[in-house]
């Protein structure tokens, strides 16, 4: 369906399938007179409780005639299917939002760093979340009112909520919010209060959800280097201004703006006088066109610079926290040595080092065992910790994504894997004992003996039928991968490059594994861009090396970056428990285009 828009544009109305197949409804206008040079695209998100069809007078105020724009109603809103106010969680509207950015760049051909995105309130929590946890390339990121944290007004809401949500899982909040108080406009006003599309109802659980990602990306906020503008109404009855500069203070990027706008409510677009908000966000996205894209270049120093670098620096030297947090973690380690051996899981982690092969193998085993009858209650407790939890996510994740990989090949020979950091590599063959009848050689490579031998055992009680060769190699040695290149169909590194700080070495061995790689062939890894427990765990555990387990969390942009320099380019990238651990595939050779 096209409609006419005045003279500049011609909207259209479509859908797109997100991951899961649930198709939501989108709309795009085309200009009538493109601008000459690679097509660009401007993506707005709405307000909560709105759609993509308050959106249209945007798109004129705006005023970029010979660019594309683009806006979808998001789940449970406008046209789009679900219950209204519902998702299955917030971490699904940021992956919506990442597949329909790579919708239409395959449809229409935009290049991802042509793409500029524009959203108000829920959705700019949203759109910051997708530039955090799957660091997509594009131009730039104009949020209005962010709704990093909403003001509930009622004492205790949250706990409330979250207390009632034990009885009522599926419970819903009605809005409290009037039109008259998101607008001085009574034209606004009005229109918003007759639009029968608009939801006044939000689910508790994405409101939970919300509140709890918005607090995770605004403490890790220094990561984002992407260009920001930020505007905020200085009469906001919805939401908080103080994380909104919070958010912006942290803000790594090198053009980034902030905009308090004077007699605005938290509709900020949709205000009487949008004069001044305009005007910022013309002249931010004219800048923002201006420039050309970053450098990936600079991510290969990261380990020197920025917030992460400085404080894995003062992790090394002790430095982190006070010292009555350091005295506490010190008391937790000596507990962990006395009781430690009477859980099997600390007891392996004491021996083998906690970030080892054995202890990630029983990690995903997730079977609670020990001595004296509480040692299996203590287990169970370790094996509960949000980090294991979201180790044994990333492995079904993998697992998902490799299984994918294999069903898709076609042509002649058999399909050959390369696993540079096995350990026992349960992930691999326990996918690959799905596809028995396939004609499928593996290459498992560790640099412990030990971890090859496990491999060998796990390999023979699963009865499997390909071809597997298990070498010691160093994953990090150029030599590891001579007489190897393009052999392999997928190559895959799991859980090792967070647990080395070195870009200098993590680039050498991805440079390895996409020489290794036949043109097309699918590199799997998988990512850390951070962590709620890093002092913790440096404090009181132990690595392989019998050392103090520091870890450096590598940002998604900087593992993806390291990726491509290396000469591939990412295809998609799926987030785990609390965005702790992401697993990506990216392709050797792949054309510029939808890849992040």
């Amino acid at each position: 369906m096209k409609i006419d828009r005045g003279l500049a544009w011609s909207e259209s109305q479509s859908g797109f399938d997100t991951r899961d197949g649930t198709r939501l409804f989108y709309r795009s206008w085309k200009p009538q007179a493109p601008r000459s040079g690679s097509p660009r695209a401007l993506v707005f998100l709405h307000r909560g409780h709105e759609h993509s069809g308050r959106i249209g007078t945007l798109v004129e105020q705006f005023g970029f005639h010979g660019d594309w724009a683009f806006a979808y109603d998001a789940r449970g809103h406008g046209y789009s299917p679900g219950e209204r106010g519902a998702a299955p969680g917030f971490a699904t509207m940021v992956d919506d939002l990442d597949t329909f950015v790579r919708h239409i760049c395959d449809r229409h051909g935009f290049a991802i760093e042509d793409v500029l995105v524009v959203a108000n309130s829920v959705g700019a929590v949203v759109a910051a979340t997708w530039l955090h946890d799957y660091a997509p390339r594009i131009r730039g990121l104009v949020m209005a009112a962010a709704a990093f944290a909403i003001k509930l007004y009622v004492p205790l809401a949250k706990p409330g909520l979250r207390f009632a949500r034990r009885f009522k899982p599926e419970l819903f909040v009605t809005s409290y919010i009037r039109s008259t108080m998101l607008t001085h406009s009574a034209e606004q006003a009005r229109a918003y209060d007759a639009d029968p599309l608009i939801a006044k109802s939000i689910s508790a659980q994405v409101l939970l959800e919300l509140a709890d990602t918005a607090q995770r990306i605004v403490h890790d906020a220094a990561v984002i280097d992407t260009p920001v503008l930020m505007l905020a109404a200085d009469q906001d009855y919805v939401v908080h201004e103080a994380p909104q500069k919070l958010f912006f203070e942290r803000l790594s990027s090198p053009l980034k703006r902030y905009v308090r706008l004077p007699q605005c409510r938290h509709a900020i677009f949709y205000e009487q006088d949008t004069q001044a908000a305009m005007q910022a966000s013309r002249s931010f996205i004219d800048d923002c066109f201006a420039a050309p894209p970053a450098p990936l270049e600079r991510f290969a120093t990261a380990h020197r610079e920025g917030a992460g670098a400085r404080h894995y620096a003062a992790l090394l030297g002790n430095q982190t926290g006070n010292a009555l947090v350091r005295g506490w973690y010190a008391l937790q380690r000596n507990m962990l040595k006395l009781m430690g051996p009477v859980s099997n899981g600390m007891a392996i982690g004491l021996r083998h080092g906690f970030d080892s092969g054995e202890s990630l193998d029983y990690v995903y085993r997730n079977q609670a065992g020990g001595k004296f009858g509480f040692g299996a209650m203590m287990d169970r407790g370790y094996l509960d910790a949000v980090g294991w939890r979201g180790i044994r996510l990333r492995k079904v994740q993998l697992q998902q994504m490799l299984a994918q990989r294999i069903a898709a090949h076609e042509g002649p020979g058999p399909l050959r894997i390369l696993d540079v950091a096995a350990g026992s590599a349960r992930y691999v063959l326990e996918t690959v004992k799905r596809f028995q009848d396939r004609e499928i050689e593996v290459t498992l490579c560790d640099y412990e003996q030990h971890n090859l031998e496990q491999a060998k055992k796990l390999a023979a009680q699963l009865q499997i039928n390909a071809r597997i060769e298990y070498c010691r190699r160093d994953a990090f040695s150029a030599d590891s991968y001579a007489g190897q290149e393009g052999r392999y169909d997928i190559a895959v590194v799991s859980g090792l490059y967070e647990l080395f700080s070195d870009n200098a070495l993590v680039l050498q061995s991805l440079r390895g594994m996409a020489a290794s790689l036949r043109e097309g062939g699918a590199l799997l890894y998988t990512g850390q861009p951070w962590h709620p427990q890093l002092d913790m765990i440096a404090y009181t555990l132990n690595n392989h090396r019998g050392e103090p387990w520091r870890m450096r969390p590598r940002a998604q942009a900087e593992i993806d970056a390291l990726v491509a320099l290396a000469g591939c380019r990412k295809q998609q990238t799926m987030i785990g428990l609390e965005g702790i651990f992401t697993v990506s595939l990216a392709e050797k050779g792949a054309a510029p285009g939808a890849g992040g």
